[in-house]
């Protein structure tokens, strides 16, 4: 007697809308507020119907995969799982690394959709500077002593270098890949100064060389 396969395992409310949310996130990147609840079923391979089962209307689903994406709270779990004994260089390479995928996809999405100004939910502490800074203070404790600003600053700038190289509109020129933007946490445009030389404490004085000669 052949046995019947077992049914797969309903989704939960929960899973199916972030099912969904995985779906319909490269379909914004590419159509914007345009795509289509066809496009969008036809991606997940669901009924059409059961997006609104899930989500009130696709522009809910829309907002559900915006806000996740500008939830900063799993930014900030990647950052915490960086290993603070790698070398230095690597741990800059993996804060830029992370940092940029996360401004390319934000700003992406602010773009395929026409959205200016700050993202949802800043003016809700989602941007909490101190978060940052602790985290990245951990990061980099075992040389912080070697830095010529302070933690605060250490991540203000790499946040602000990387920023800059990943938005189009700002660096407006060609890409920065992770390898060159560490370079230019690290060392700037000049690389590491030279180190300056002592000053002679007997300059050379004509004077004293001469009365050298007439003794």
């Amino acid at each position: 007697m052949a046995v019947k396969p077992a049914r797969a395992k309903a989704l939960s409310v929960e899973d199916r809308q972030a099912m969904l949310i995985d779906a319909v996130t490269p379909l914004i990147l590419e159509h914007g507020q345009a795509v289509t609840t066809r496009q969008i079923a036809d991606c997940a391979g669901i009924a059409e119907g059961t997006i609104f089962r899930a989500f009130g209307s696709k522009d809910e689903l829309i907002q559900a995969a915006v806000e996740r994406h500008f939830d900063p709270e799993p930014f900030r779990r990647q950052l915490r799982q960086i290993d603070p004994r790698l070398p230095l260089e690597e741990r800059i390479r993996a804060i830029v690394s992370l940092m940029r995928a996360r401004f390319t996809t934000v700003f992406t999405l602010m773009t395929a959709l026409g959205r200016h100004g700050p993202p949802p939910g800043h003016e809700k502490g989602h941007h909490d500077g101190s978060e940052f800074v602790g985290i990245m203070a951990d990061i980099l404790a075992e040389d912080l002593e070697r830095f010529t600003v302070p933690a605060d600053r250490v991540g203000q700038i790499i946040r602000m270098v990387t920023l800059a190289a990943s938005v189009p509109q700002i660096r407006n020129g060609p890409e920065f890949d992770d390898e060159e933007i560490t370079a230019l946490v690290l060392h700037g445009i000049m690389g590491a100064p030279a180190p300056s030389h002592p000053a002679d404490p007997h300059p050379a004085d004509p004077h004293h060389a001469d009365s050298h000669h007439a003794v």
